[in-house]
């Protein structure tokens, strides 16, 4: 069984201890028995319920606290099987509806001191990932906060996905239970600010740290309830997802309906009564196969209680919660995102155009879209990796690549516009609504640091750049590629090693301090608060390179876009 843990757990070549006294903490409940790790001095408690397993007839309800205690100790020392889910994140990973756990690292030696404490929320679309993925190995950035002096402990919090955390129709609507893995979010959250003092945790310092969908959730519970501040966490960090897109463009009760009669009449319950109680009773694999079948997304929804308003008018009034916020993207986010072969603008129009999913754009809008998304735009507007000539149907002289990318691709696949396409596919679900949380941030004189990264790993092909996920690595200061197919360090300069370490203190910075500015790293510009007030309304980012050296950039970069994407948030796609 331990050995089995090693794998799961992401402790590959850490050494465990196997002798007694092993760590144990006294929480609300009862004693758990957690591991030693050695090699970097560290204690950790893996697979802690914080709710009550939501089976049976606590399926499609929120998440209920713990309301059994014991008197003999129980081990904390396997991560918890990962929550159902559909995509490549859940494969090699054993998955149980009963899922409901977190994990603490804690550096050992520091008792009788409380510690800041860094909540990783793992992205994955809503739709997959989990706590036990290798590459959210919270050890490396432990390590280094001991390193630095400024220990923190790291937590990790597993929540219900798809269908089994974010079903929606009028009948779970009138149940009250949408949204259920954004509130098995918060419930880890609380579960967190009764006992992580028992792990020597100060639950005053608490920072909520996310990725993609992960940042999207961090970017939610900002504005939940209307930004009513339930003394969660002091701190916030959105790595690539913010408030704006956790949430689908024009959604419609409609949609999410259709996809709830389906799976209910595959399980047969479609035609009773009350067809929740008939799903929380149909057995796990079955219901599992139906929600499999639908081979769609499930987003959080607008529920007007946990998201109750427009984003957008919250964001510009003020209505979240003030606390400091690192937020940032990755220069070439759009790669990851968008349909492929595009390379007329009527093909173009017709992919603005499906971006607004209710009603089509009207021709004013849409030609405006069109004017301030050029196909293949000036070179002082590029900000990519990826080279300006990439096909074989495009004959304009290239702007000089970075990382020595070709100037010409043989691959045509992609479609002559693809630079175009990825530019506003890219700002539309991340960069545009990043710079806009940032602006409101400073309008409201909170402190926010915000950020590009621009460093490719190894195993990338030029046309993809610096892409959706790659700064992950990085922040987790994970320099052996644990969980990757590909070390993203493989082969690469130290450059690429000095960048990880950089942005591995700041972030450790940011969760003991509050600012990122802390960090003990020589001859860096320090990362300022991003201000609207003194720069002519533009703020300015930290740019994370590994060549030449990061620095200081102004956050201008495809402003005519980005200002126009983010003016059409609440009237056209109804954010």
């Amino acid at each position: 069984m331990l050995a089995a843990a090693f794998v799961l757990s992401g402790l590959v070549g850490l050494s465990i201890q196997q002798s007694t006294p092993l760590p144990s903490v006294v929480v609300k409940n009862g004693t758990y028995h957690g591991l030693h790790q050695t090699t970097y001095n560290q204690d950790l408690f893996l697979g802690i319920p914080y709710a009550q397993p939501p089976v049976g007839n606590l399926r499609f309800q929120l998440a209920q606290a713990l309301n059994t205690s014991w008197s003999q100790p129980r081990d904390a020392k396997v991560y918890s099987p990962e929550c159902f889910g559909y995509g490549s994140d859940q494969v090699g990973h054993n998955i149980s509806e009963d899922c409901l756990a977190l994990n603490i690292v804690r550096p050992a030696g520091h008792e009788g001191e409380l510690l800041p404490v860094g909540v990783w929320i793992h992205g994955g679309g809503f739709l997959m990932g989990g706590t036990s993925d290798q590459r959210y190995n919270l050890s490396f950035i432990v390590q280094k906060s001991v390193e630095m002096g400024k220990p923190i402990i790291g937590v990790s919090i597993a929540y219900r996905l798809s269908f089994w955390g974010f079903s929606d129709s009028e009948e779970v609507r009138k149940a009250g239970v949408t949204n259920l893995g954004l509130h098995d979010q918060r419930k880890a959250l609380q579960w967190i600010q009764e006992n992580v003092g028992s792990f020597g945790g100060d639950s005053s310092k608490v920072t909520i740290w996310g990725q993609s969908a992960g940042a999207g959730s961090v970017g939610t519970h900002l504005i939940a309830y209307g930004g009513r501040d339930d003394g969660l966490f002091r701190g916030a960090i959105c790595q690539s997802g913010n408030s704006i897109l956790p949430l689908s463009p024009n959604y419609n009760v409609s949609d999410g309906q259709l996809a709830y009669n389906n799976i209910a009449s595959i399980v047969g319950c479609r035609n009773t009564s009350d067809t929740l109680k008939c799903l929380r009773e149909v057995d796990t694999k079955t219901l599992n196969s139906a929600i499999n079948a639908t081979f769609r997304l499930f987003p959080p929804v607008r529920d007007g209680t946990l998201i109750q308003d427009s984003i957008y008018d919250q964001l510009q009034n003020g209505a979240f919660i003030k606390v400091p916020l690192i937020s940032g993207t990755n220069t070439d986010e759009g790669t990851g995102f968008g349909p492929r072969g595009i390379s007329s603008d009527t093909a173009f129009a017709h992919y603005l155009s499906s971006k607004s999913t209710k009603a089509s754009l009207n021709e004013s809008i849409l030609a405006a879209l069109l004017a301030v998304y050029p196909n293949l735009p000036a070179a002082s507007d590029v900000l990519y990796n990826i080279p300006l000539n990439f096909t074989q149907f495009n004959t304009t002289p290239a702007v000089p690549a970075p990382y020595n990318t070709p100037d010409t691709l043989s691959n045509t696949t992609y479609g002559s516009q693809w630079r175009r396409l990825v530019a506003f596919s890219g700002d539309f679900e991340f960069a545009g609504p990043r710079r806009l949380q940032c602006q409101s941030w400073s309008r409201h004189n909170v402190s926010a640091y915000c950020y590009r990264f621009n460093a490719v790993p190894s195993g990338y092909p030029p046309e993809i750049g610096s892409a959706h996920f790659d700064e992950v690595a990085f922040v987790f200061n994970n320099l052996d590629g644990l969980g990757y197919a590909i070390n993203p360090f493989q082969d690469q300069p130290q450059s690429y090693t000095d960048l990880s370490d950089l942005m591995t203190r700041m972030w450790v910075s940011f969760i003991h301090d509050g600012s990122p500015n802390q960090h003990g790293v020589l001859d860096y510009e320090e990362w300022p608060i991003y201000d609207i007030q003194q720069n002519g309304g533009v703020g300015k980012d930290y740019f994370f390179t590994s060549t030449p050296k990061s620095s200081i950039e102004t956050d201008d970069w495809r402003i005519a876009g980005i200002n126009y994407l983010n003016s059409l948030w609440k009237t056209v796609y109804g954010m």
